[in-house]
């Protein structure tokens, strides 16, 4: 259990939960949704849950913390990482804000031409991953202004996943996939009051998925 190993290595219970949290942003998903992911209670990780109603500390086991890794497509040695440093180690990635993003790409989606900057967020395993600042409240409830995410080219992208999106048309969206097939692709904007979208496979100039983000 996760808190014996606290014992020998005088891990402490919010280390843990922090951890966790940080897993879960780092495949661009909040502590619920990674345990929905991971096929547990979608409630199993959230902070009401990591204290009983009579006050003590609730630890996570150590198999919701195995479903955890493998639904993130993460290994221990990286939990480990993130209990012993609050973060993977970071390098710097090149940044730009999501309303200039548009026509800072190349054909490929990698970043291209002026206005990039640099930030330093934790390792993603791709060198040609970028960051996006948010900027204002188009992307509520799941990001918020200010915010950064990060984006991975070469990560693999699966049912439910949040992605960024660019059209040949030139139009850029953050969402969550939906279902993808050869012909077209259904995504759902982060807006729950908006409608499902469908856009065909011709229409699509390249897709990323996020995998990590500061809130």
């Amino acid at each position: 259990m996760i808190k014996q190993a606290k014992a020998q290595r005088m891990l402490t219970h919010d280390q843990i939960w922090a951890a966790l949290d940080l897993l879960a942003a780092r495949a661009g998903l909040s502590p619920s949704g990674l345990a929905k992911r991971a096929g547990l209670d979608p409630t199993t990780f959230n902070k009401s849950k990591r204290v009983t109603p009579d006050g003590r500390e609730r630890w996570p086991s150590t198999e919701s913390i195995a479903k955890a890794l493998a639904a993130a497509d993460s290994s221990i040695e990286t939990f480990a990482k993130l209990i012993d440093g609050g973060a993977a180690p970071g390098r710097a990635v090149p940044l730009i804000g999501f309303a200039e993003a548009g026509t800072a790409f190349d054909e490929s989606g990698l970043p291209a031409g002026k206005g990039w900057g640099e930030i330093a967020l934790p390792a993603a395993d791709d060198s040609r991953a970028f960051a996006l600042e948010i900027s204002g409240n188009a992307l509520l409830p799941a990001y918020r202004d200010g915010d950064i995410i990060l984006v991975s080219p070469r990560a693999p992208i699966r049912k439910g996943d949040r992605v960024v999106v660019k059209s040949r048309a030139g139009e850029m969206m953050v969402a969550t996939l939906k279902h993808r097939t050869a012909k077209a692709l259904a995504l759902q904007p982060l807006d729950p009051a908006q409608a499902e979208r469908t856009m065909a496979a011709s229409d699509l100039a390249w897709i990323a998925r996020v995998v990590w983000a500061s809130q």
